[in-house]
């Protein structure tokens, strides 16, 4: 609070006037990531909608490296939180979705809504840490098969199309929710 005063050219105590505590700042950061984010794609088809929601999600995301790091830590559910949950759950119920079946959706798209991905583990711009320089990749072959496809497909790329893989994925959860919307599937 001390630094962001100083770069404001305030005293800290003129921050308290604005905002309770250092949470209360973050979380109204979030909410003004979330304000950025944009209504989804029309009305009528849940995929699109979905599918454009999450991918605006990701732009917002992407412009803000801090973002996602910031996301991950919350928790409050703050009413900008809440309503984007909400839109997202109401895209898949007048779609046809149950509650049920929007519930587990929800889940498995966890923190793609948000527009990033939970599976990455590294920065890229953070290097190499010293527990994996002794690493051999031979002991990895099945990793070491695919990124030797991926490389052969897309010679000089340096790692994975982080974008496209968002999008398969997204695309993904949205195809199978359909199918088991579809079929008529109800949870134990």
């Amino acid at each position: 609070m001390r630094r962001l005063a100083d770069g404001l050219g305030v005293v800290p105590m003129a921050l308290y006037k604005h905002v309770a505590d250092k949470e209360d700042l973050l979380n109204g950061m979030v909410d003004e990531l979330i304000g950025e984010f944009g209504q989804g794609g029309p009305r009528g088809d849940w995929q699109n909608e979905v599918r454009q929601r999450v991918l605006a999600a990701r732009v917002v995301v992407q412009t803000h490296p801090w973002a996602r790091r910031l996301i991950e830590t919350r928790t409050i559910r703050t009413a900008a939180v809440l309503a984007h949950m909400e839109a997202v759950t109401q895209a898949f119920l007048r779609g046809g979705l149950s509650p049920d079946l929007t519930h587990h959706v929800m889940h498995a798209l966890g923190n793609r809504i948000w527009g990033f991905s939970p599976e990455l583990f590294n920065d890229p711009s953070a290097g190499t840490s010293s527990t994996q320089a002794g690493l051999d990749p031979l002991d990895y072959p099945g990793i070491l098969a695919v990124s030797a496809d991926a490389t052969a497909r897309r010679p000089g790329a340096t790692g994975c199309d982080e974008d496209f893989e968002f999008a398969f994925a997204l695309d993904l959860i949205l195809d199978a929710a359909a199918r088991l919307q579809a079929s008529g599937w109800v949870s134990r």
